[in-house]
């Protein structure tokens, strides 16, 4: 097996041009709302600059589709390669994580005409594509909707610490959830097929399938809310050091946590950041951006536990928990570690998921800010534990 049948795509059809332009016109849509100057700022060493994003995800497809496959290819400029590569080590040498900010050049309109001159000649080579191409193809549109997500997300962040509270998407409002009754399902115990199946695309950490044992537990119907998560904060919860992880507790205190990642109390009443700005806290919302550091201490405040990503699939897959997808991802207490049997793939394509299988937590779901067809029941997603300017949520799990 080669390192492309790993990614193995599996939608070969005559769409693919037009899943292409779909997924590019969808980054450019979500920067819309951005000045020159929002697209420059990194809040933090984790975040990239949106004109990053939109760079980077462009450079995949000249790097990986149309360079080694299209001799009458013009790069459109030769600095891009260090610039915009992210952490391919066997394509050559980048410009810092940390700094991307400082990347005040290229302006943003140079970052459009790069993406307009791949783009035309995306579309012009994709028709007679070979198989193996397209599916390199397919690949990089799915690692550009990784992007869109992370693009939102860490201008999100960037905003929260601006006093106007910009909104990302101008109009936008919270979903309307409602009230909800949660109820804890028994998950069947026994061995269960875990991992992906089937003909559609998957990234190679859902593979292979295999079995896996779940002894008796049962999983929450539904999502932890803000207002548990409010009764959390009012009980002590980020002051009782008996519910945290040691690394957990170190963190909280460290960093001065007293609630989630945007959270803000004015006046006795709770608001929170989001893409339309600062709004008032729905207390019948999934609560998010939370570390896995406050979900594990919240679900031993609650007299629960996380559920493992088996646990959490197996359910899944048996239908029995609601919201696993478009409100926040959930966070799950398994490590980010290989499926029995996986190797990644050689080169540089291999690089992709399988060198961050340590010190990592799974993530389950996809969030709000997920782009439709973009999620799965067996996709895994994984942060540090530190880490909560994601769109990261929880649900409960209990032994039986």
């Amino acid at each position: 097996m080669d390192a492309i049948e790993l990614y193995q795509e599996l939608s070969r059809g005559n769409d693919l041009s037009e899943r292409f332009r779909d997924v590019r016109d969808a980054t450019e849509s979500s920067a819309a709302s951005l000045t020159d100057e929002d697209q420059c700022v990194q809040s933090m060493p984790d975040a990239s600059p949106a004109k990053w994003h939109r760079a980077h995800t462009t450079w995949f497809f000249e790097q990986f589709v149309l360079v080694p496959n299209l001799p009458e290819y013009r790069v459109f400029d030769p600095d891009f390669a260090f610039l915009f590569n992210s952490y391919y080590d066997a394509v050559g040498p980048r410009h810092p994580r940390p700094s991307r900010g400082l990347l005040t050049r290229p302006p943003a309109a140079r970052i459009s005409a790069y993406r307009r001159h791949v783009d035309a000649a995306m579309q012009r080579a994709i028709p007679d594509m070979s198989p193996a191409i397209r599916d390199v193809v397919e690949l990089g549109l799915h690692h550009e909707q990784q992007h869109l997500e992370l693009l939102m997300t860490d201008i999100l962040h960037a905003f929260s610490a601006n006093p106007l509270y910009p909104a990302i998407l101008p109009g936008w409002r919270e979903p309307v959830t409602g009230a909800v009754e949660t109820q804890f399902v028994t998950v069947p115990d026994g061995v269960h097929a875990i991992g992906h199946a089937g003909s559609g695309f998957c990234f190679d950490n859902e593979t292979p399938r295999h079995t896996a044992l779940v002894h008796p537990c049962a999983i929450a119907s539904h999502l932890v809310r803000n207002r548990d998560w409010l009764d959390f904060v009012n009980d002590g919860g980020y002051r009782t050091p008996a519910l945290w992880m040691s690394d957990g507790w170190a963190t909280a205190r460290d960093s001065c946590w007293t609630a989630p990642l945007y959270w803000q109390e004015q006046d006795g009443t709770w608001f929170q950041m989001g893409p339309g700005g600062l709004l008032p806290l729905d207390p019948d919302a999934p609560v998010r951006h939370i570390s896995w550091y406050e979900a594990d201490a919240f679900a031993r405040w609650s007299g629960a536990r996380l559920p493992t990503e088996t646990e959490w699939e197996a359910a899944c897959g048996d239908l029995l928990i609601h919201e696993t997808t478009g409100s926040v991802w959930q966070w799950t207490e398994s490590a980010y570690r290989p499926y029995p049997g996986y190797k990644a793939a050689p080169g540089a394509i291999g690089e992709y998921n399988g060198k961050f299988m340590i010190n990592q937590m799974v993530l389950r779901g996809g969030s709000l800010v997920t782009p439709f067809g973009h999620t799965r029941s067996t996709y895994r997603n994984f942060f540090h534990p530190d880490k909560r300017w994601q769109f990261s949520g929880l649900r409960l799990a209990k032994d039986l």
